[in-house]
């Protein structure tokens, strides 16, 4: 059901360009001493070291388009950082690989979920160790295995695109970037009361700080739709946040932006090498109309029960029409025809939550219904849109 585009997917895309607009920002915030400051704030994951050839590129005439693969990560080696029984690096939680067309002027989205069965090629983590190839892993574990760099090789592999560039964004740095503005405005449904991991949220609408925002975009044991669902409220948090910071409340206060700032670049993981490198590429699609931004989540379907991979989602061949489509620079539907209905599981079964069963629907894009996108919210453990 492609519902993403209707309520919320667009915030992650939005929240990089935002990224990059706050660090640029801060020609009217600080000087040289605080870029410097922020340059050593960014994490590196290593540069990009392709699977497949990049496109050849002209020295005049069109530019070419640019593919950049983003990520919500959720580091857990923090203290109370860690849930649902995950270590370490965690993994990615949320993906996404934006095409920006040669012009600049449109841009589209394609979601990949973390439970999704892949092949994962062989690749080198930022230590310098060697990650063997695999098949059939969960599209997560290349994260928590290799880094970025080793997740942007498992993109090319299945996709067949050169990747540009990636950005990662650690939910561990949340609680700091959500005091900085003050506090962020959501609205919960029903009451979070989940005591395995202590996280406790009542109904309504709250303004939510620190370890409260924390839990919020980390709960998904006892909130609907498992992972899938976990995702889509990520995605609503950051849509709230970027209104935060985007509001005259942070713009017109140098200090609380420059907090902000500092707490995003804390958070940051990209091949870009600096706060001038992230400017320029902001100032590449400075004509982008972010509402305008498509997305699709790649058209999967949920393992069987009784299958040995139940609890995880196979990623369909008619994926492959979304990767030509990008390959060749087209948008993500033809002006002349209607929307593809793409597959995507209702549900999300994983070995946390096997009492929870995954079936595939095709809905098409233009048939959704205010209904529908009332039962959708509600499915996914957001409040309906016109509570939004």
């Amino acid at each position: 059901m492609r519902t993403e585009a209707r309520s919320g997917t667009r915030t992650v895309v939005l929240t990089v360009v935002i990224t990059m607009l706050l660090l640029a920002v801060g020609t009217g915030i600080g000087t040289w001493v605080f870029y410097d400051h922020l340059n050593r704030n960014l994490g590196s994951g290593g540069d990009i070291h392709h699977l497949v050839d990049e496109p050849e590129t002209e020295d005049e005439g069109p530019k070419q388009p640019l593919d950049i693969l983003i990520l919500g990560t959720d580091a857990r080696d923090c203290d109370g950082c860690s849930i649902d029984g995950e270590g370490g690096s965690g993994g990615s939680d949320s993906t996404i690989l934006l095409h920006v067309s040669a012009d600049r002027t449109s841009a589209y989205g394609v979601s990949i979920p973390r439970d999704a069965l892949v092949d994962r090629p062989e690749c080198t983590a930022p230590d310098g160790t060697t990650i063997p190839e695999a098949s059939g892993v969960m599209w997560n574990q290349a994260y928590s295995l290799g880094g970025p760099t080793c997740t942007v090789r498992q993109t090319e592999l299945l996709t067949g695109i050169a990747i540009d560039h990636y950005l990662a964004l650690d939910f561990a740095g949340f609680r700091g970037m959500v005091d900085a503005v003050g506090g962020v405005t959501i609205c919960i449904p029903e009451a979070i009361d989940d005591e395995e991991h202590h996280i406790f949220l009542p109904a309504g609408t709250h303004n939510l700080r620190g370890k409260q925002a924390l839990d919020y975009v980390r709960n998904r044991s006892s909130t609907p739709n498992a992972d899938l669902g976990r995702m889509r409220r990520q995605q609503y948090f950051l849509t709230a946040l970027a209104t935060k910071v985007l509001s005259a409340g942070t713009l017109t206060r140098p200090r609380r932006l420059a907090t902000f700032a500092t707490e995003l670049s804390r958070s940051l993981t990209t091949d870009v090498g600096s706060v001038a490198g992230l400017a320029a590429l902001a100032g590449e699609m400075r004509d982008l109309d972010p509402g305008s931004i498509e997305f699709e989540t790649v058209p999967n379907r949920a393992f069987p029960e009784g299958d040995p991979n139940w609890g995880r989602l196979e990623i369909l061949p008619k994926a492959d029409e979304l990767w030509q489509r990008m390959l060749e620079d087209r948008p993500l539907h033809d002006p002349t025809s209607a929307p593809t209905p793409t597959t995507s599981p209702t549900t999300s079964a994983t070995p946390g939550n096997p009492e929870v069963s995954a079936t595939p629907d095709e809905v098409p894009a233009e048939s959704v219904t205010p209904e529908e996108q009332e039962k959708d919210a509600a499915d996914n453990g957001l409040c309906s849109p016109a509570r939004m």
